[in-house]
């Protein structure tokens, strides 16, 4: 899974995260890494995934499907990274970020309801209020830690009476 936007001090990076069968055929999620691109070309992209993959031992054509947003870059059909990829390795197949779809379900059903866009609204607003502030962040922690364990004191008073 790879994904590019930009940090806080306005400087492009891309994150990728692997995930693979052990020998126990358990699921295992990796974070492989964040660099830093200069360029967010498609072909750019690609050879800095396979400087990372060589950094850490590994090839593309080992891998079994590749995940990213929307972005054209990334699953363009012809010259994203996707079909780059694809190219090289036929196995690697694409499945677009179920992040980046539930993102998409999420703003499609806001737009169609008042309320629900009114909900987001209400929350992006709490988040920006809340954070722009050491104070208030603090302040909120501490509030939520309290009513934490209180809840644990009531559970545990309950279980006692039981």
């Amino acid at each position: 899974m790879v994904d590019e936007s930009q940090d806080i001090s306005r400087k492009e990076q891309m994150a990728c995260a692997l995930w693979f069968i052990n020998r126990k055929g358990q699921v295992i999620e990796r974070f492989l890494g964040i660099e830093h691109v200069s360029d967010t070309t498609s072909s750019y992209l690609k050879m800095i995934l396979e400087e990372l993959f060589s950094k850490h031992g590994l090839c593309i054509s080992r891998l079994r499907a590749q995940g990213y947003d929307g972005a054209s870059n990334m699953r363009g059909e012809f010259n994203g990274l996707k079909a780059l990829i694809l190219r090289q390795n036929g196995s690697a197949y694409y499945v677009h970020c179920f992040a980046h779809q539930l993102q998409l379900a999420l703003i499609t059903i806001a737009k169609n309801h008042a309320q629900i866009a009114s909900l987001f609204s209400l929350g992006n607003n709490v988040v920006n209020v809340v954070g722009a502030s050491c104070k208030r962040r603090d302040h909120l922690r501490e509030t939520q830690f309290t009513k934490i364990i209180e809840a644990l004191q009531m559970v545990n008073f309950n279980l006692d009476r039981a």
